[in-house]
């Protein structure tokens, strides 16, 4: 059994993304990482390039910002890294540049793909999401946050990332899932408070037109106790 992973990446100095983590979380899990970094206002190339494995393979983009409302963009990325794995590996592993598997799931990750590697009735396995909120100590638990997504697919070149990369579809229909029993670890609202708005305010970019970003713009230091900031 052949697995890929993928991700994308930029600014990731500027904006405090743990991607080194993120990478080194799947790579146990992986015989190739491949790392879409796109053109970076930091040394986010060198970060990656830094990482000590054979395993990664780093394909250097530029971000099309005429698609950055409702986040394409991000997609767009997404399917740049997803569309350079390797044509005989079975599953695809996706990662965030603020997200993490912890290794106890491994194992239990390995069999599932496994169990459901030749099975053309399963496409993607689901994950359960962990959000860490303000710091290592507390997690985001009420309907706001995102309880599941698709992290691993099938090598199945007709399967996109979907809208603001959040999820996939194949040929505009829902993938058909298994869920599994192990987590992602998100880690996008743990930040220094200058930073966290500092991330909003890109984000913004992303999501919105110029008018909307000036409008909305957060706080100098964002506040964790009374989350009032749009995103």
């Amino acid at each position: 059994m052949k697995i890929s992973g993928f991700t994308f990446i930029k600014n990731a100095i500027l904006y405090d993304y743990p991607i080194v983590e993120a990478i080194e979380s799947i790579l146990p899990l992986c015989n190739e990482v491949i790392v879409a970094v796109g053109k970076s206002d930091d040394d986010t190339l060198g970060l990656i390039k830094g990482i000590d494995s054979e395993k990664i393979r780093i394909l250097e983009t530029q971000w099309d910002l005429d698609l950055r409302e409702g986040g394409h963009v991000l997609a767009e990325e997404t399917n740049k890294a997803l569309s350079q794995v390797s044509k005989d590996s079975d599953w695809c592993i996706y990662i965030q540049g603020d997200e993490a598997i912890h290794e106890k799931y491994h194992a239990h990750i390995k069999q599932a793909m496994l169990t459901y590697k030749d099975k053309p009735a399963v496409e993607g396995l689901l994950f359960k999401y962990l959000h860490f909120y303000g710091s290592y100590d507390f997690v985001g638990d009420s309907r706001k946050w995102y309880r599941r997504e698709i992290r691993i697919i099938k090598n199945n070149p007709q399967i996109k990332s979907y809208k603001d990369a959040q999820g996939f579809r194949i040929n505009g229909r829902k993938l058909k899932v298994k869920e599994i029993d192990a987590y992602i670890y998100h880690y996008g609202w743990v930040k220094p408070p200058e930073k966290q708005s500092d991330k909003i305010r890109n984000f913004q970019k992303l999501w919105h037109n110029d008018k909307y970003v000036e409008k909305n713009k957060p706080q100098l230091a964002f506040d964790y106790v009374r989350l009032k900031t749009k995103i």
